[in-house]
C-alpha cells in the first residue's frame, strides 16, 4: 500500500476527473431529461415520435459504444471533440434518456386536478409546469434519480477508453508502471464507495429538503 500512498495524488487528480465528468454530464443529463420529458407527454406527434425514438435508441445500445460513436465515429463527419468534450457529450445523452423516463413517471404521477385548478386560475401551461407540476415531480424523481446519478458515476470508468485519464486510467497506468495490481484496485473501488456515499447523502438531503412541505 506505500505505492498507493505515494501516488495518492495522482489517484486524487483521476478522482476529480470523474468527479468532473459526472457533474456535468448530470447537470446537463438533467437539462436534455426533463426536456425529452416534456416532448413526449406534451409535444405535437412528431416531436413525440422522435422523443421516443431517442430514448429507445441511447436505451438499447451499450453506454461504451455512444462514447466510441460520439469520440471516434463522428470525426467521419468532420465533428470532432476532445476526449473530455466527448465524455460530457456522450454521457450528457445517455443519462438524458434514463432520467426522462424518470420524469415523465413523475409528471404523470402529480394530480390532474392541480393542473386544471391551476389553469382554471389563469396559469398559463408554462406558469403551471414551472410553479405547480415540475416543484411536485421533481421531490418524487429524487429517489430513482440518485440510482441513475450512482450508476453514471461508475460508468464514467467507460471515457477511458478515449483516453480521458480518470480514476480508473488513473490506475491503469500506475498498474503499468510498476506492475502491481491489488493495491491501486482496491484504492480506486474505496475511492468510487466515497464518491457514491456523498453523493446519496447529497440526494438524501435534497430529497429531505423538498419533502418538508409535505
Amino acid at each position: 500500500m506505500d505505492l498507493v500512498l505515494n501516488n495518492l495524488p495522482f489517484l486524487l487528480k483521476g478522482a476529480y476527473y470523474t468527479l468532473l465528468i459526472t457533474v456535468v454530464s448530470m447537470f446537463f443529463g438533467l437539462v436534455v431529461g426533463v426536456a425529452t420529458a416534456i416532448a413526449r407527454l406534451y409535444g405535437n406527434k412528431p416531436v413525440r415520435w422522435l422523443a421516443r425514438a431517442y430514448v429507445s435508441a441511447i436505451r438499447g445500445t451499450p453506454t461504451l459504444v455512444q462514447i466510441i460513436i460520439v469520440y471516434y465515429g463522428l470525426v467521419e463527419y468532420g465533428i470532432e471533440f476532445g476526449p473530455l468534450t466527448a465524455a460530457y457529450v456522450a454521457l450528457s445523452i445517455n443519462i438524458g434518456a434514463y432520467l426522462s423516463e424518470t420524469f415523465r413517471g413523475a409528471i404523470i404521477a402529480v394530480p390532474k386536478g392541480q393542473t386544471e385548478a391551476a389553469y382554471a386560475s389563469g396559469m398559463t401551461p408554462w406558469q403551471t409546469m414551472r410553479r405547480i407540476v415540475f416543484p411536485q415531480a421533481l421531490r418524487i424523481a429524487i429517489p430513482p434519480m440518485g440510482n441513475t446519478f450512482i450508476g453514471m458515476l461508475k460508468e464514467t470508468s467507460l471515457v477511458s477508453v478515449i483516453t480521458v485519464t480518470e480514476l480508473l486510467r488513473s490506475a491503469d497506468l500506475l498498474i503499468a508502471q510498476y506492475y502491481v495490481y491489488m493495491p491501486f484496485y482496491l484504492a480506486v473501488a474505496v475511492m468510487y464507495w466515497i464518491l457514491s456515499t456523498l453523493f446519496s447523502a447529497l440526494l438524501g438531503y435534497a430529497e429531505r429538503r423538498l419533502s418538508i412541505a409535505y
